[in-house]
Formats: C-alpha cells, sequence, structure tokens
C-alpha cells in the first residue's frame, strides 16, 4: 500500500503561541558538514551543543512540506485508510499537547503504521501544528523518498549521524516545530529500551537558544495484536510533556541518562499502553 510504504516508519526489524503556518514557508537547514558525529556519543565539553557546532563543508540536510501534499495524504489516511482497516481507534490526553512553541514527539514504535497514527492523533488538523519527522537514510530513496521530504521528513544515519542532520533537528526547533522521533530506533513488537539520542539531541537544543522551553511530549500507540491484522483496534495515549530545562542543570550526560530513563518509565507504563 503505497499511502504506507512512503510514510516515515524505518523498515521493520522482526523483533518480537507560533501560529500554525504553511508547511512550505518554513525555512531549509543547508549547514555543510565535514565529519560524522555519532549520536550515541558527543565529546563532552563545557556547553551540551557545543559539538554541534564545530566543522564544515561537504554535504546538507533539508526538509520541507508542501501544503497541496499534506492537505491530499493526511485527510485521505484520516477519513478513508484508517477508518477503513482499523477497527476502532481511542486517543487520550490530547488536552496534554503543547500548542505552540517547539516540541518533541517520543513515540512508541509498534508498526509501519505509527507514522499516521501520529499525525491521527497530534497532526495539523486537529492541533494545529505541522509535524516534522526525522527518518532513517535507507526510507528516502525513490518514490517513498520524494513523498517523505515533501510532508516534513528528512534523513538521519542512525549509526553515524551527521552534523547536518542534527543541526537541522535543533533548526526546526529553534523555529517552534514539533519534531517526531521514535527513540527506540526500530519497530519492535514488545517495549524495547530508548536510545539515548533523543534525550541528548533535546539537551542540546535547549543548551543552544536561551529560554527555549523545549517540551518532550511521550506518546503510547498500542496495537490489539502484534502485527496489526485487518481490523484491528488502536489506542493512542498523549502523556503529559516533560521540560527539558528541568535536566539541563546537571552534567549533560547525566542530564540526558535521567530523562531517557523518565520517557522509558512512562511509555514501559501499563497506562502509556507500552507493554
Amino acid at each position: 500500500m503505497l499511502l504506507i510504504d512512503f510514510m516515515l516508519s524505518p523498515k521493520t526489524a522482526k523483533n518480537d503561541g507560533i501560529q500554525p503556518r504553511d508547511c512550505d514557508s518554513m525555512p531549509l537547514s543547508e549547514t555543510p558538514i565535514e565529519t560524522p558525529v555519532p549520536l550515541e556519543e558527543h565529546p563532552s565539553s563545557s556547553s551540551p551543543a557545543h559539538s554541534l557546532v564545530e566543522n564544515s563543508t561537504l554535504s546538507s540536510v533539508r526538509s520541507r512540506c508542501l501544503p497541496w501534499l499534506a492537505s491530499i495524504v493526511y485527510p485521505l489516511a484520516r477519513y478513508l485508510v484508517l477508518p477503513v482497516y482499523f477497527r476502532r481507534i481511542e486517543i487520550a490526553g490530547r488536552e496534554h499537547f503543547p500548542a505552540t512553541g517547539p516540541v518533541i514527539i517520543a513515540a512508541t514504535h509498534r508498526s509501519r503504521w505509527d507514522a499516521l497514527m501520529v499525525p491521527y492523533a497530534v497532526g495539523q488538523d486537529v492541533t494545529g501544528r505541522v509535524l516534522r519527522f526525522m527518518v532513517t537514510a535507507d526510507e528516502v530513496k525513490g518514490v517513498q523518498g520524494w513523498f517523505i521530504r515533501r510532508l516534513g521528513g528528512f534523513p538521519i544515519n542512525t549509526r553515524r549521524p551527521t552534523i547536518a542532520a542534527l543541526r537541522h533537528s535543533i533548526d526546526l526547533l529553534q523555529q517552534g516545530e514539533a519534531l517526531v522521533i521514535f527513540p527506540e530506533g526500530n519497530i519492535y513488537r514488545q517495549a524495547a529500551s530508548l536510545k539515548p539520542g533523543l534525550a541528548r539531541l533535546a539537551l542540546q537544543a535547549e543548551a543552544s537558544q536561551p529560554n527555549l522551553n523545549l517540551q518532550v511530549v511521550p506518546i503510547s500507540i498500542q496495537y490489539s495484536k502484534p502485527f496489526v491484522p485487518w481490523r484491528s483496534a488502536v489506542k493512542i495515549q498523549i502523556h503529559q510533556p516533560f521540560n527539558v530545562a528541568e535536566y539541563s542543570s546537571e552534567h549533560p550526560k547525566q542530564g540526558a541518562k535521567q530523562l531517557t530513563a523518565d520517557l522509558e518509565q512512562v511509555l514501559r507504563s501499563p497506562s502509556g499502553c507500552g507493554q
């Protein structure tokens, strides 16, 4: 199904305020880079954002969201594809989603359907927020890649993230955007440990601009059956956001570790639908 194939999830691992703006009006980040910096381990420095402002000059990362394309794809998913395929979709906690300001959406990842479930729960037509997606580099190829890049997605090499990709993420957050990241790093049928990259990126973004007030919103997505067959049911829980500034007073590594642990606790809790 092309609608699902071109959406923004990584390939299955086979493991059991700011007023709404037109998508296409957002500036693109085209910061050149020289050497990749692993997201799992940034160099220590007095400023957690220091590792993102070094080096220059070989490639760039850009993304955009075309309003005309989004106006076709997302309503098609909301009113046709999802209601036909699923027998019930329940959403709770939408009141927790920030109406303005920079947000990282940390969603569980149980299926390729997640890339449609997140916009269904907190997309522009229900919250007024344009969603941007960080996706694996393998997904941004061919026809699928054409759609991803024009629906707010941009690629990142999860093993060796480049400075350009990290800078682009921070640029979006500095502009007050909502950025979707799946912190488990791949599709898992059951709860998996979170990778520390999301928390480190959040702390770097918070340190990059005074009073950024970045928030991280955990979203749990639970399907009635692991492989999501026809007429499955879905529960989506939007949790209260974490204020990243509260983790910035600690050493960057300790703050990232604590934020990751707190996110994991919420997403794995029974009420978080993470089991």
